[in-house]
């Protein structure tokens, strides 16, 4: 603000110095008319004092252009530091909520407030804010030159800008409706654009690319619709603003000329305010430019604070545990999804020992995967609760809850990195040699050095490159390279051939031995030990004990059982 005065203080004061010099070179040619002399002395004279005011205008001019310097320097370059602050505030917040705020909202609509709104509000808190201010200062300090060089000839001058003032204010909320509008629909568009790209291989083997394209058109269509109805608005207040300027000046030369006539002013002064209403043009049209970047801008901040207000409901509580390994226990769980009201869990109570390993088997929607999104904390449990050790999970830090867990989740994500990189995920202070044997482990080192940069191989977007069995084989690596107190695998070995399954299920076998281990999955793995067995069934228990117990039972799971080793009978004959 200090700037933006200073230099607006030795801008106002250009015009005057102008005017001042025309006065005094009419003057000048009044004396030289009446008086006899010589043309060479006349036009020393004139010169010199014109070189005096030519170097005052020059004075002015360079010590403005040091302050808009500095004032340009300070705001547009702080806007650009609080551009930065606010994305990263936003990123931190995404990274906060839990679960159920991303099935709520589309990625698209999530990239859009990060990015398009908040370049929107940058514009508002740089280039808005600046002129904003040069606008109010320049003002102060040309109507006040104006005044006291002529007031009479300032009225007329100054006569259109209340008619301005009220457009502005009419055009404004007609402004912030439709950029609010454009945003939401820019919105939609770039979630439909990502969500397209991101399917793009099913997209494809289904022959849809012309309708998704028609789809695309329609919601691009539907943009530019809104974006021309601003544009329209835009496109009839400037020239109104142009308009309204115009008649200033029209008005500054019909009556400055009248009172010259009159003797009631100088030409100087009439020179002197067409320079301070042309001075005034552009800050006076930037106000609709303003006000439309203002109003784009609440549009947007409103949308963004909507996302930073939001409250996370899985946090760590004020005086959070650290994580205390023991016996994990369901004790009366019941769980429904909140975004599609289906009750995943229905009364679930077991406990699993410290080191035991559990399978957690069932038909498809049974629950199963839910198990392992309350153990992490993903969700917390409507009713009853889950405790480690005799502790409410709620109770623990969620970070060392979370650090206590290898996962393996059923749809498998990785990063568009490098292989190596991928694997250390979980723990990135492990050196090579040790991810190398973490993929060993997992069956997938053979895989990776028939890449075609081995480890240091980029693997696409969400591992496009990669097939299904090397995407679950690499994020058993990284679950288990961190070496966790409690192993979640969540049908990790869907994808993989008989053979590398064996692998890995040996691996399994001494890595596990002393950890506790939750294998969900939709079959019997016979080779594999394992302590107990929890057969889901509509979110219900169905069945829940020892192997051996349940195959007494001859329920679900000596069906199953059953089953298996008939079908392995039948690939061995």
């Amino acid at each position: 603000m200090v700037c933006v005065t200073c230099s607006n203080f030795f801008k106002a004061r250009l015009p005057a110095e102008i005017g001042k010099a025309l006065d005094f070179v009419l003057e000048q040619v009044e004396i030289f008319k009446g008086q006899s002399g010589s043309e060479d002395m006349f036009t020393e004279k004139l010169g010199s004092h014109l070189w005096e005011f030519g170097l005052t205008v020059l004075v002015y001019a360079l010590i403005m252009g040091v302050f808009m310097y500095f004032m340009r320097q300070t705001i547009i370059y702080n806007s650009r530091l609080i551009e930065y602050d606010l994305r990263k505030d936003i990123y931190d917040q995404y990274q906060r909520l839990d679960i159920s705020f991303f099935k709520k909202h589309n990625t698209g609509d999530l990239m859009s407030r990060i990015a398009e709104d908040v370049t929107k509000v940058r514009m508002y808190l740089g280039p808005a804010l600046l002129y904003g201010i040069n606008l109010v200062s320049l003002f102060a300090m040309v109507i006040y030159a104006m005044i006291t060089t002529n007031p009479t000839l300032s009225l007329y001058t100054l006569l259109p800008l209340p008619f301005l003032s009220i457009s502005i204010y009419l055009v404004s909320s007609i402004i912030n409706k439709k950029s609010e509008a454009i945003q939401i629909q820019l919105a939609t568009l770039t979630s439909f654009a990502q969500e397209s790209f991101s399917g793009i291989q099913i997209l494809k083997s289904y022959v849809k690319e012309n309708s998704f394209g028609k789809a695309f058109s329609d919601e691009s269509e539907s943009f530019k619709q809104k974006s021309l109805e601003l544009a329209k608005v835009n496109a009839m207040f400037f020239p109104l603003m142009i308009l309204l300027i115009s008649t200033s000046t029209l008005l500054t030369v019909l009556m400055g000329g009248i009172q010259v006539i009159k003797g009631q002013a100088t030409a100087g002064e009439i020179a002197q305010f067409i320079i301070y209403v042309n001075m005034l043009t552009w800050p006076v049209t930037a106000i609709g430019w303003i006000a439309s970047i203002i109003q784009t801008a609440e549009a947007s901040q409103k949308r963004i604070n909507e996302f930073l207000k939001e409250k996370t409901k899985i946090a760590s509580p004020q005086d959070p545990i650290e994580y205390l390994s023991g016996d994990i226990e369901f004790d009366h769980v019941s769980f429904t999804y909140p975004n599609s009201g289906i009750k995943a869990l229905n009364d679930i109570s077991f406990t699993l020992k410290e080191g035991e390993k559990m399978i957690v088997i069932g038909r498809t929607a049974s629950g199963k995967s839910t198990v392992a999104d309350l153990m992490l904390r993903l969700y917390d449990p409507e009713t009853g609760f889950i405790s480690i050790g005799g502790q409410n999970i709620k109770e623990l830090d969620l970070n060392h809850l979370r650090h206590a867990i290898g996962y393996v989740p059923q749809d498998v994500f990785l990063f568009s990195d490098s292989v190596s990189n991928n694997i250390r995920f979980a723990d990135h202070n492990s050196d090579n040699d040790k991810v190398f044997e973490f993929a060993e482990h997992a069956s997938v080192k053979k895989d990776i050095l028939n890449l075609p940069e081995q480890f240091d191989t980029n693997v696409g977007e969400r591992g496009v490159s990669l097939s299904g069995g090397q995407k679950q084989r690499i994020s058993i690596a990284r679950a288990l390279i961190k070496d966790p107190q409690i192993v979640i695998l969540d049908d990790c070995l869907s994808a993989v051939d008989t053979a590398t399954e064996q692998h890995i299920l040996n691996y399994f076998k001494a890595a596990l031995k002393d950890k506790s281990a939750i294998l969900i999955t939709h079959r019997i793995f016979t080779t594999l030990d394992v302590d107990k067995v929890l057969v889901l069934e509509d979110g219900q228990i169905l069945e829940f004990g020892s192997p051996k117990e349940l195959m007494k039972s001859k329920g679900f799971y000596y069906q199953m059982v059953t089953d298996e080793l008939e079908e392995n009978q039948v690939k061995n004959a």
